[in-house]
């Protein structure tokens, strides 16, 4: 059984190659896929390097910024091309603790999406700004009043996937990006009769860099939930 992450990069040549090598230390053989913005600061190319030492990684170049939402979309698509059976995302920000891995795998051999949560039994997140956490708390509350999904963090981005659920939802249609991005693909999953559930796990905030989160993210979500609630994305 094969199980590939997709990793999203975007001037990470500092966190990339730390995460890499924590989720090789594990006992299982993960493979990842690496989609790269043409980072201005060289993550591609230590990507490639990588790559060529380890045949388990692969990547993806794009010419510019193209968004989350495209790059998680690009990466699928090569997982699923390449007989991935259990499909993986998550940040490349160190953000997402590769120790949860073995749990979440573990997880699909009942369950179709396991998501990495920050909100089951409680708050989990360490060195997060007071008005960051509110905004995310308050954007998983609002999905569940307006489309309810039987989780609590619907906009969590550290998460896997049976590859029959990607092969389910027509990749291609989906648009939003961010925070968006994961309630679109959330909404469909459930909405397909896939089996969902949650691990909690302990969300850090970056060690270097910027958050990648933007006003037009945040809105782009918000009115996503709206066409999900009157039917206008199936």
């Amino acid at each position: 059984m094969i199980s590939t992450i997709v990793v999203p990069t975007y001037n990470e040549s500092e966190s990339l190659p730390v995460l890499i090598r924590k989720i090789f230390s594990l006992d299982h053989p993960f493979h990842m896929i690496v989609v790269d913005d043409n980072s201005p600061d060289g993550t591609g190319e230590i990507a490639d390097r990588i790559a060529k030492e380890n045949s388990r990684v692969k990547v993806i170049h794009r010419p510019s910024k193209l968004g989350l939402g495209s790059a998680y979309v690009q990466g699928f698509h090569l997982a699923l091309s390449e007989g991935a059976d259990y499909i993986f995302e998550m940040d490349a920000d160190l953000s997402h603790d590769p120790v949860y891995l073995p749990q979440m795998l573990e997880e699909l051999k009942t369950y179709d999406l396991v998501i990495g949560s920050r909100y089951l039994r409680g708050v989990r997140v360490n060195d997060w700004p007071f008005r960051r956490l509110l905004m995310s708390k308050l954007a998983n509350l609002y999905v569940q009043f307006v489309v309810p999904l039987p989780i609590e963090d619907s906009t969590g981005g550290y998460r896997g996937y049976r590859r029959a659920v990607l092969e389910a939802i027509d990749l291609d249609r989906v648009r939003s990006d961010g925070y968006g991005f994961q309630i679109e693909l959330t909404y469909l999953t459930h909405r397909k009769g896939f089996r969902i559930t949650e691990i909690p796990i302990m969300f850090y905030e970056r060690r270097g860099g910027y958050s990648k989160i933007s006003r037009r993210i945040v809105w782009e979500a918000l009115w996503l939930v709206l066409k999900l609630r009157l039917g206008l994305i199936r």
